[in-house]
């Protein structure tokens, strides 16, 4: 699966989690050592799928898409309440599109259960 990013923020954050020579530890110091090992795990995972529709389809993370203000995007279970947000990028969302989309945009990961309010954003 290819993989983007919805920012330069995000971006920086992620690739340097992936740096294991030269990581400067940015997720780390953004969100902490145990949600940034489960972060990279998971990222490792979605990788390893050619394409969204099987992403969907495994049940890897409990996939949802999602409603309101964040419809077309979809939440992948990172932790029991960190979630990563993710967008296919296919300009056509019929279900035989996103069976065949190999490509997906990281929006960041969010505390679904956060205190303040639902969906607060810890990346970005």
């Amino acid at each position: 699966m290819i993989v983007e990013f919805v920012d330069k923020k995000v971006q920086r954050l992620f690739e340097d989690l992936n740096d294991t020579r030269n990581s400067r530890n940015l997720m780390t110091k953004e969100v902490g050592a145990e949600l940034a090992r489960a972060v990279k795990k998971r990222l490792d995972q979605i990788v390893a799928f050619e394409y969204f529709g099987e992403l969907q389809s495994s049940g890897f993370g409990k996939m949802e898409s999602l409603t309101g203000d964040m419809h077309g995007d979809y939440s992948i279970r990172i932790t029991a309440n960190y979630r990563r947000i993710v967008s296919p990028k296919s300009s056509n969302r019929s279900a035989e599109a996103l069976k065949r989309c190999d490509a997906l945009t990281i929006k960041g990961v969010v505390d679904y259960h956060g205190k303040a309010s639902k969906n607060n954003w810890l990346i970005p």
